[in-house]
């Protein structure tokens, strides 16, 4: 039975009044008022936040907090100039540069009299790049050499040990790339160049490399896969339909093996027995028959499981031209400049001819794509005074770089870190995978080798970029093999792998901006001279 009692003491009791609201009213974190994301915060920053009603101060801080991205807990302090309602407050000690912090004002705030914030508030902020020096400092040509030196041991130290073959990334194990390893044999040219090995232990790496793909490695009318197994030869699908020829990466291991070709080019027998060797791969590819029954375009797939699935022709204009100049040049199975008008060319579709940034863009999609387009054909093709119907090739690469370049210092999505200084969007890593970055697909991520391998295009820009990446950046984007594939100073997130084919074009562009050796090498291939004549380009 309910008491009487008990219900008339409850009857008369006084709600307790409810607690009243204020708010917010604006906010500051070094001088950016109310905004929720912040760059370039200074390490000691000063956080101003201006109520509409008394704090009480005594115990504003417990409801307060700054957080790392360690999820430490970071001290702060009341300022003194702090009154009931404006609050100004900083850490007690210096934060780390580079580094995520967020700052949360709890609900829970009290305020004078029984007042309660309306709201709980989250500031996101990174601090400020450290710009001082992490490593000595060098003359550029210096640098250059430290770069493309530290880059090469990825195809010396770590190229597979059975194979010889270039790795596709630094935890690839057995996967070896095709294209890539094309690419590493140019690196090698370099280091004998340059003397970081000698002529001999290149050779005899580059014979190792040559008799695997003659005599281990699955041919599909003469072309290679993409990934090859570095133990056994055994072709590794690429994807699921991918599981066979590769004509594109061919074309890159061609590239490489008759530079190769041309520098070996002493009596000496075993250098005569790599040229016949590599004159054996070489002659075997069978361009032609990527025409897919005769057609007047090439195909960049085939699989003996699925045939024609992937259904991919090579048409421009992107990273493959030197498909169509190899395909000309070939002694046994040449294309003729109908397939490469229509089939490259589209008869002209690939012309752009639009302004970008303020720069006239001759060939290819908006803003140029990726930097990529601009380097990895042109790693032995010599753009210099390289034109043809639709276009002049230095024109097309230094045009398309500087558009790169000047989005970048533009950076019209408001990126943390793009400068002049930091630039260079390209296909990379990115914290959710691999992706292809340019200007009209940008999250943020700059990749080193796009503004490197850049060098001859847009020597001051690269330059600039490279002292960046190495004394700015350095202490966490330098490692063993040069420097980390990318970054992303907006979240911040540095990689800590290296692919093949972003780490070679360093290297490659890095000396054909010097001394011109790779360009010199190419070129010098009578076939390929018979071949850019055929589809009608002018070399002056």
């Amino acid at each position: 039975m309910l008491c009487t009692s008990c219900s008339k003491h409850n009857s008369n009791a006084q709600p307790q009044p409810q607690p009243q609201v204020f708010h917010l009213t604006s906010f500051s974190v070094d001088h950016q008022i109310n905004q929720y994301q912040l760059y370039q915060v200074s390490r000691m920053p000063e956080i101003v936040l201006h109520f509409d009603h008394a704090v009480v101060l005594s115990t504003a801080l417990n409801y307060i907090q700054l957080i790392n991205d360690q999820q430490q807990t970071i001290n702060l302090q009341l300022l003194p100039s702090s009154t009931d309602s404006v609050l100004r407050i900083s850490p007690v000690d210096s934060l780390q540069a580079l580094h995520k912090y967020v700052l949360t004002i709890q609900k829970s705030l009290p305020g004078v009299g029984n007042w309660q914030l309306d709201n709980t508030f989250t500031i996101n902020w990174i601090t400020e790049i450290d710009s001082t020096d992490k490593f000595p400092r060098i003359s550029d040509s210096a640098l250059l050499d430290l770069v493309a030196h530290q880059t090469f041991h990825y195809f010396w130290e770590f190229a597979h040990p059975v194979s010889g073959m270039a790795r596709e990334r630094s935890n690839s194990g057995d996967i070896c790339t095709t294209g890539g390893t094309g690419f590493g044999i140019m690196a090698i040219l370099v280091g004998i160049e340059r003397n970081w090995i000698s002529r001999t232990d290149g050779l005899n790496r580059i014979q190792q490399i040559v008799h695997f793909l003659s005599t281990s490695c699955t041919r599909y009318h003469g072309a290679f896969s993409h990934w090859i197994n570095g133990s056994t030869g055994a072709t590794i699908p690429f994807s699921r339909l991918d599981d066979g020829a590769d004509l594109v990466e061919t074309a890159y291991l061609m590239m490489g093996l008759l530079c190769a070709r041309q520098y070996f080019q002493s009596p000496d027998s075993d250098e005569q027995t790599l040229r016949a060797a590599i004159d054996s791969l070489w002659y075997r590819v069978e361009w032609t028959w990527f025409q897919r029954n005769g057609q007047s375009v090439l195909y960049w797939h085939w699989s003996p499981n699925y045939g024609w699935a992937m259904n991919l022709p090579i048409q421009g204009w992107n990273e493959a031209l030197i498909t169509y100049v190899l395909a000309a040049s070939s002694p046994t199975y040449a294309i003729n400049k109908q397939v490469y008008d229509s089939g490259w060319a589209k008869n002209g579709a690939m012309r752009n001819g639009q302004t970008y940034e303020g720069i006239r863009l001759p060939l290819g999609p908006a803003f140029g794509g990726p930097l990529f387009f601009a380097q990895y054909s042109f790693l032995g093709l010599n753009p210099h005074a390289l034109s043809d119907a639709y276009a002049n090739y230095w024109e097309q690469n230094v045009a398309h770089t500087q558009i790169n370049h000047q989005y970048c210092v533009n950076n019209p999505l408001h990126f943390n870190g793009y400068s002049t200084d930091c630039w260079g969007l390209t296909a990379s890593d990115d914290p959710a995978g691999y992706a292809v970055h340019s200007p009209t697909s940008d999250n943020g991520v700059i990749a080193p080798t796009a503004a490197i391998a850049s060098l001859p295009y847009t020597p001051d820009a690269s330059m600039r970029a490279i002292r960046f990446f190495y004394y700015t950046l350095g202490d966490q984007l330098w490692g063993t093999y040069g420097f980390y594939d990318a970054f992303d100073l907006s979240q911040p997130w540095f990689d800590h792998q290296y692919l093949a084919i972003d780490q070679a074009p360093q290297i490659i562009m890095i000396e054909n901006a010097r001394s011109g050796l790779l360009w010199r090498l190419f070129m010098s291939c009578p076939e390929v001279q018979q071949g850019l004549k055929t589809l009608g380009f002018v070399v002056q």
